[in-house]
């Protein structure tokens, strides 16, 4: 029987049998078998040995492709575990599947894994990688796999397949050299000499078996994988940037904010930090006023019938803050209500809107709330500002028609650009997030909301890539993700369109032509939430924050202490003049103060001495620049107040 392949440039070749990619990759050129370290069949990655039974459309995969990259971290997992094996005979293996950026491993070992046992598992890894061992595919019986991982002594694996895996079910063994295997779906590599050198061990952490508490507690070896040497390098400097910048040290160092046990997952803002805090709400209030928006404020505590009517009793109970309250009696009977301290402001802008009589005339309605909203978030999973319990969102409700979803979208896609760019963010991607499995509103309603919103995003000119399953319950929604300064990804901005809410909370207005109709609801927000963008910025500019968002944005440091008053008097010029600052009258060495201020990241260290008092100057020490520059006070506040100083 014939196998028919077809190949990415439109080309077919039929083979008599059953055909491997590593044998199509030969016919074609001894270079590319040697580049070549997967087969994608129909879409899927394979093996190269794995043999193609049926006619297929393949591609041949070298290594330094994207698509070859969480093969590689996953092959690095096992020559990992076979790496610990080697070097520490009894200890049993459990998972080890790819992440992000590497991998990890999962052992049962009594004796703890310390630093100096990372690095003689990588040195075994580099070893194992010389040896060039062969990996293949093997395809066991779910019989012979439980006699053989018990008779090996990985109780673990044995429990898994017995439990987890039906009696009927074949399983998939890869072998490493003869000596060495593991259960596993696959796909890997020919060998373990294409896995490279890019590969590094980070650390060791506990872990529970099948993740439970009550089970075993195993030992997590980390670590990180990389097509090329390079990429490991460049990945090795952005986390050591990052541990730089980050913003919980930068929080304590610069007197920002703290977070205590007293206020899990909330925020002590700092004078410093809310004075961050107060300039970026300013900064964002002007954008929105001058798009068009009204702003409101709505209540912390809202009864559950609103929740339930929105669906957010049913789709998010469980990250809701209760309160339970007695409304004491009614008719001789205590009355209890139940509270939801909002996780989020979208029910109480319907309410809003639904106060009187609405008309066509009346949309698009674009409602803002810089709302305080609270969810519960498990203590493992909060970080900082960046993951919090008690947060505000830069929150906003379109109400508009289905005919007004586009003009719309565009107009938040453009506010949203000149934002992210005023903060210093200029590379900026898409995600269109479709329907999720639990969700709320038929599929006609869903239909009408993914057009709709595919079909606005695509009148933005922005290029986009689909995330499949991870819209709201309510709708579709986009996802703006923002690229920093040392290359890392987060999700910010985003839009839904929501067609469900207006219904499930009855919001209406009079069309043109009299009938009631419902209006179509957007979700936006540009920051997210304040906390959270915050820390961003933070870690965007290293806590060097460009001038107009600097806490302090000028320091006046007297030379000597005759030069006091007019210190005093260089500052409250600069404070008329709506500038951030304060004045550094310690009896201390000027070269300590700059020091100490630089240290603080000031943009802008105004010296001043017996000199500058009799001539009425100051000299100004911008950060970032050796060169000081001694004008008149009056042109100084000119300097500080015009534009470029903001940039300073």
């Amino acid at each position: 029987m014939s196998v028919n392949i077809s190949f990415p440039d439109g080309n077919q070749k039929s083979f008599e049998g059953p055909v491997t990619g590593l044998e199509i990759a030969q016919g074609i050129s001894p270079g590319l078998a040697k580049k070549a370290a997967l087969v994608e069949v129909n879409g899927e990655l394979w093996d190269l040995t794995r043999p193609i039974e049926q006619d297929a459309k393949i591609s041949i995969i070298t290594r330094d492709k994207p698509e070859a990259l969480e093969v590689i971290r996953h092959d690095a997992a096992h020559v990992m575990a076979q790496a610990v094996q080697e070097l520490y005979p009894g200890t049993q293996i459990t998972f080890g599947p790819s992440t992000e950026y590497g991998f990890y491993y999962d052992f049962a070992r009594a004796e703890p894994f310390t630093e100096a046992d990372l690095e003689k598992i990588e040195k075994k890894m580099r070893e194992i990688v010389k040896r060039n061992l062969p990996i293949t595919r093997e395809v066991w019986s779910h019989e012979d796999a439980v006699k053989h991982f018990e008779k090996t002594g990985e109780t673990f694996k044995a429990e898994w397949i017995r439990d987890g895996i039906s009696a009927d079910e074949d399983l998939t063994i890869y072998r490493q050299g003869d000596a060495w295997l593991d259960m596993c779906l696959g796909p890997h590599m020919p060998s373990t000499g294409k896995l490279g050198t890019a590969f590094k061990l980070t650390k060791v952490s506990g872990a529970y078996w099948r993740g439970d508490a009550s089970k075993a507690q195993l030992q997590r070896i980390y670590g990180l994988a990389f097509a090329s040497d390079d990429a490991l390098k460049a990945h090795l400097h952005m986390l050591e940037e990052a541990e730089k910048r980050d913003h919980r040290k930068l929080g304590r160092a610069l007197d920002l904010f703290h977070i205590q046990d007293e206020a899990i997952g909330q925020v002590f803002w700092h004078p410093k930090g809310w004075s961050l805090y107060l300039t970026l709400e300013k900064y964002i209030r002007e954008q929105l006023d001058a798009a068009g928006y009204v702003e409101v404020k709505t209540p912390m505590l809202v009864d559950r019938k609103l929740w339930e009517a929105s669906g957010h009793w049913a789709n998010y109970r469980q990250n809701m803050f209760i309160a339970e309250v007695d409304e004491g009696e009614v008719e001789g009977q205590s009355r209890k209500s139940t509270l939801a301290v909002k996780p989020m402001n979208c029910p109480c802008h319907v309410q809003i809107f639904r106060q009187g009589i609405r008309s066509y005339r009346d949309l698009p309605l674009r409602m803002a709330e810089f709302g305080a909203c609270h969810r519960y978030e498990p203590s493992g999973a909060l970080h900082g500002l960046m993951r919090v319990r008690g947060f505000v969102q830069d929150d906003a409700h379109i109400f508009c028609t289905e005919d007004q979803i586009s003009s719309e979208t565009i107009a938040f896609c453009d506010l949203l650009k000149r934002i992210y760019k005023d903060l210093g963010f200029v590379d900026v991607s898409v995600k269109f997030s479709d329907r999720p499995e639990n969700r709320a509103g038929d599929d006609a309603i869903w239909d009408r909301a993914e057009g709709a919103l595919r079909q606005a995003v695509d009148q933005t000119g922005l290029p986009y890539t689909i995330n499949p399953g991870e819209g709201a319950f309510y709708g579709p929604k986009l996802e703006f993700v923002l690229r920093d300064a040392i290359g890392r990804d987060w999700q910010c901005g985003t839009l839904q369109v929501d067609f469900v809410l207006p219904e499930r909370l009855d919001a209406e207005y009079i069309a043109e032509d009299g009938s009631r109709q419902r209006p179509v609801m957007l979700h936006r927000a540009v920051l997210g939430s304040f906390e959270r963008f915050l820390g961003i910025l933070i870690e965007q500019h290293a806590g060097a924050f460009p001038m107009w968002l600097a806490p302090v944005q000028v320091v006046v440091a007297p030379i000597v202490s005759d030069a006091n008053e007019y210190a005093e008097k260089v500052c409250a010029a600069f404070r008329s003049a709506r500038l951030r600052c304060e004045s550094d009258l310690r009896n201390e060495k000027i070269n300590y103060k700059i020091r100490e201020h630089a240290t603080q990241k000031i943009p802008v260290i105004a010296v001043v001495g017996r000199k500058e008092a009799e001539e009425g100057t100051v000299t100004l020490r911008f950060r970032g620049e050796e060169r000081q520059h001694t004008v008149s006070l009056a042109d100084s506040v000119t300097r500080l107040t015009a534009g470029p100083a903001q940039d300073a």
